[in-house]
Parts: C-alpha cells; sequence; structure tokens
C-alpha cells in the first residue's frame, strides 16, 4: 500500500552528486622544477667553473682556430682560437654578475622612489609619476646606449650602472600602487606616531608587504640585464673582447658566418636562450602564485 510520501514527488529533485576526497596537492605539482634545476645547473657550473674547466679560457691557440667540436676542444674553438667550452662557463659568471648587480641597482631605486611616490602628497606623487612615465617611454635601449657612451670604455661595473639606473620604472610603479593601499593601516600611522623616518617605515613595514608582488619583476629583470648586455656586446658596443662573457662570445657571429662555424653562435646561443627560457618560466610561477594569493584574500 502507498503511503502520502510516496505519491508525491518533488519536481526538480535531483540525487546529491557523489563527493570525492581530493588527494592533497604534492609540493612539487605546478612549480617549474624542470626550469630550476636546470638553471641551479648553469649558475652552479659558472660558479664552479675552474672545476670543470678543460683549457685557460683567455688562451689564444692559434694553432686551433676555427675548430669544429672534437675530444680534445668539446665545444670547439673560436676565430681567435679560444676554448669555447671553458668560455662558457667563464663567461656565464660575467653575464650573471651584470644580471644580478644590475637587478640588486634597479629594485633599489624603484622601492625607494616607488615608496616615496607612495606617501608623498599629491602634487608630488603626480610630479614624479609624470617623469617616471617619460622616462618610461624611452627605449631602454637608447638610453643604455647613451650613459655607456658618457661613461666611456664598458666594464662589468659601468655595464651594470648603466642597466640598473635605465629599469627601475616598471618595478616603481607597481611599489607606488602597492604603498598607497597600505600606507593608511594601523601599523603605519603607528609607526610614523612614533617617530619613525621614512626608511624606517620603508623597511620595516611597507616592503614586507610589496615584495611578493615585484618578486617575479625582479627575476624578469634579470633576465632583461642578460639580454640588453648581450645585445650591446652584439652591436660592438658592449663589453670588450678581452672580457669574456655570453654576449661577447656571440659579437664573433660575423666572423663565424663568414668561415661557416656554426659552433661559435649555435653554443652560446643555445646557452643564453636556455638560461632566459629558465628564468621566464620561473618568473611566470611567481606571477602566478602573487595572482592566486591577491584572488584568495
Amino acid at each position: 500500500m502507498e503511503t502520502a510520501n510516496d505519491s508525491f514527488q518533488i519536481v526538480g529533485q535531483c540525487p546529491a552528486p557523489e563527493r570525492t576526497a581530493r588527494l592533497p596537492k604534492k609540493w612539487f605539482q605546478g612549480k617549474p622544477l624542470i626550469s630550476i634545476m636546470i638553471l641551479a645547473a648553469i649558475i652552479l657550473g659558472c660558479l664552479c667553473a675552474e672545476l670543470i674547466m678543460t683549457k685557460d679560457p683567455t688562451y689564444m691557440d692559434l694553432q686551433n682556430y676555427n675548430q669544429a667540436p672534437n675530444r680534445e676542444f668539446l665545444f670547439g674553438t673560436d676565430t681567435m682560437g679560444r676554448d669555447i667550452f671553458s668560455m662558457l662557463w667563464y663567461g656565464g659568471r660575467i653575464s650573471l654578475t651584470i644580471g644580478v648587480l644590475s637587478t640588486f641597482i634597479s629594485t633599489f631605486l624603484a622601492i625607494v622612489i616607488g615608496s616615496f611616490c607612495g606617501i608623498a602628497p599629491q602634487w608630488l606623487d603626480s610630479l614624479l609619476m609624470r617623469f617616471t612615465e617619460i622616462f618610461l617611454s624611452i627605449p631602454s635601449l637608447l638610453l643604455i646606449i647613451l650613459f655607456q657612451a658618457v661613461l666611456g670604455k664598458a666594464n662589468v661595473f659601468s655595464l651594470s650602472v648603466v642597466i640598473g639606473l635605465t629599469s627601475w620604472t616598471s618595478i616603481a610603479k607597481v611599489v607606488r600602487t602597492e604603498v598607497r593601499q597600505i600606507r593608511n593601516n594601523e601599523y603605519v600611522i603607528a609607526s610614523r606616531c612614533m617617530g619613525g623616518n621614512f626608511f624606517h617605515i620603508l623597511w620595516k613595514h611597507l616592503t614586507p608587504n610589496f615584495l611578493p608582488s615585484i618578486m617575479f619583476m625582479v627575476v624578469m629583470n634579470i633576465r632583461s640585464a642578460i639580454i640588453s648586455e648581450s645585445t650591446l656586446s652584439f652591436m660592438g658596443i658592449g663589453l670588450p673582447l678581452e672580457i669574456i662573457s655570453w654576449g661577447s662570445m656571440l659579437s664573433l657571429a660575423e666572423k663565424a658566418l663568414l668561415t661557416s662555424s656554426w659552433w661559435i653562435i649555435l653554443i652560446p646561443g643555445i646557452f643564453l636562450i636556455t638560461t632566459l627560457l629558465c628564468m621566464t618560466n620561473i618568473g611566470n610561477y611567481l606571477r602566478r602564485s602573487g595572482n592566486q594569493k591577491e584572488s584568495n584574500l
């Protein structure tokens, strides 16, 4: 016999979906582990270049110039008889040094200028931002060439300073936006009332809050600095040939093409492109992580 409850049916009723227990996400999922390992291997090889070099990278063996890769010269020799395998690890140290040093300079300038704009009065903030936008509208490569021409002959330190002075604007705009959002928080106001100066508030209260937002830009700035150094050396206005870097090695491209010495261009180019791709992947991961944290707030 049917009961009263059996004779009625709720329209649109559907069975509840079965919920499956989510497995905990492993620590390596979503992280660019391959890029991190390759980049770490390249950096470690450059730092320990003396342990893996087979020849003196600065020695010009004129009896073995333009040698193709063989047992004695693993990656061949260039037009001056220098061993390319040894030059790659030795020169990578110079390129990475320029990238890190110039990024340190640009990040320091960006944090100071961006934070000052963020807490400055409206008229001063507008004035500094207009200057930043004008500076940002000029191609950075032209500014680098101009500043380097003023300083004279390029070296590792001068090139790092020039690249650092021309690559701070993008980070500064992000820092300024972040500071304007947190400048009225209670801990910042309390620090001001207790007599904290600008740099105390900057390093103790502001920087820890916006640093995760600019980390991916810092990594990308290292990549951009290496590209700028390589471009200038390829154009013949960067580091001189006696200072070995990935850029100065690629500056021999014209002579290599005339002599069909493909290894002089291809092998340093592969090292440079691999390093840049790894940095790009790591930078994109940091950007995605920062966006995900902001969306969860």
